[in-house]
């Protein structure tokens, strides 16, 4: 039996594999010229630049099995125990390492050694990660509840909020902390921090993310004998179900849209829609990526985040991106960046050269060779309180026609967990549509 997959980014993909393992013959249709949706790569000159700064944590178990039906796992180096250093302007460095203990345990030195934060600060916070570890993310009425409001009435000043809870908390939601849904928060907290001790180690590429997701993906599924359509517009999709791309019908068994609810919404039909339609409330939160080539090594670290600065979280992409030379090319990422998005390059330049230069001292001696910037304006939706109720699940009202995407209903947030979720569910429900279909 035949099933279209609308989207090639990391839902799509997640769902035309598991539909070949199962023996359908799968078509995968994607606009752009590759696959791979917002984790891609471009050549800048000699580099080869990722759109954004991806990583995995340990517990990302979805994305592992994806890394491995690719054959690409061993490209993905995480850390064998977390240890994330911190940086501020004018002060020494901070370390939060795990240590060799039970969870939760195993991060209660590292927090009783915390400098940002005062001693009594840092009591307060493990009485607010108790009181996180008790909380059901599943539970709707925390869907509607600010993170940051609940944290500010359980002790947490808003200096701990930003440089405690927002490391993890807006790099992983796409949000500040203080309009961060409590739910999806505490799922980030109780999973990767309290959950098993090796949850929240790191992973980074080694190699672009195009060698990584996207080519790996159209290999693998030609092999399997699927067809790939880039470059394919797709006009429409009917309850039959057909998919119309670049102006001709493609008739299917059963259909996956792994698009954004936007593009979801305007492509479907009106019968397959929920009533009301709430898909426009979940919105798009930015994401901004700040790209500096330095003359010279100003980073001795993998990655470092930062606090009391704009800057959040720093890769080297040196040996990634292919620099030759002597130089160093850094990536600043920038979550929930609402404030950023529009400003232009000359001012960011200007902004985050000075802001890198007061937290690495080897950078104030140094010159920078290039300079440009990434904007993913639609990086993921807007992961605030009430969000969650407007996230579907992957069946439609219409039989043989499925979601998948981040924004759908996974229990994850819009991450790359979360979308090869929903790749895997649409799979799971297509296939049982199908036998339904075989048994009539």
């Amino acid at each position: 039996m035949s099933v279209v997959v609308v989207g090639g980014g990391l839902a799509g993909i997640s769902a035309a594999l598991a539909l070949q393992e199962s023996g359908m013959d799968v078509t995968l249709v994607e606009a752009r010229p590759w696959l791979g949706g917002a984790t891609h790569s471009f050549g800048r000159g000699e580099l080869s630049v990722d759109n954004g700064q991806h990583v995995a944590l340990r517990c990302c178990t979805a994305y592992q099995g994806l890394l491995r039906r690719l054959r690409t796992d061993h490209l993905m180096n995480i850390q064998a125990r977390f240890d994330v250093t911190v940086l501020r302007p004018g002060e020494a460095p901070a370390r939060l390492r795990r240590a060799p203990l039970p969870s939760p345990l195993h991060l209660l030195p590292a927090l009783a050694r915390y400098a940002p934060l005062s001693p009594a600060e840092r009591l307060r916070a493990v009485w607010a990660a108790a009181k996180i570890q008790s909380l059901d993310p599943g539970d709707p009425v925390l869907d509607g509840v600010a993170a940051g409001s609940w944290l500010a009435e359980r002790g947490q000043r808003p200096w701990a909020r930003e440089a405690l809870w927002g490391l993890f908390v807006t790099a992983a939601l796409n949000a500040e902390v203080d309009e961060a849904a409590l739910g999806l928060s505490a799922m980030v907290c109780r999973r990767a921090l309290f959950g098993r001790a090796d949850a929240a180690d790191i992973g980074v590429p080694s190699v672009p993310l195009a060698e990584l997701h996207g080519a790996p993906a159209l290999a693998r599924i030609e092999e399997a004998g699927g067809t790939v359509l880039l470059k394919a517009k797709v006009e429409a999709v009917t309850a039959d179900p057909k998919v119309i791309v670049d102006g001709a019908p493609v008739a299917a068994d059963a259909v996956v849209m792994a698009v954004p609810h936007d593009v979801a919404a305007r492509l479907l039909p009106a019968e397959a829609l929920p009533v009301p339609l709430r898909w426009p409330e979940l919105g798009a939160s930015p994401i901004v990526n700040v790209h500096v080539v330095y003359d010279r090594p100003v980073l001795g670290l993998p990655f470092v985040a930062a606090v009391g600065s704009p800057v959040q979280w720093v890769f080297d992409r040196t040996e990634v991106s292919g620099l030759r030379g002597d130089g160093q090319y850094l990536a600043v990422s920038l979550s929930a960046a609402d404030r950023w998005i529009d400003v232009p390059t000359a001012q960011l330049r200007e902004r985050f050269t000075r802001e890198l230069r007061r937290l690495l001292p080897a950078a104030r001696h140094a010159s920078v060779g290039d300079f440009f910037v990434t904007r993913e304006r639609r990086a993921t939706f807007r992961q605030r309180p009430g969000s969650g109720a407007a996230r579907p699940g992957a069946a439609t009202r219409a039989p043989g026609l499925f979601l998948a995407g981040a924004w759908t209903d996974t229990g994850w947030p819009d991450t790359m967990e979360g979308a090869v979720r929903s790749g895997l569910t649409a799979a799971r429900l297509v296939r049982r549509h199908l036998e339904g279909v075989r048994g009539r």
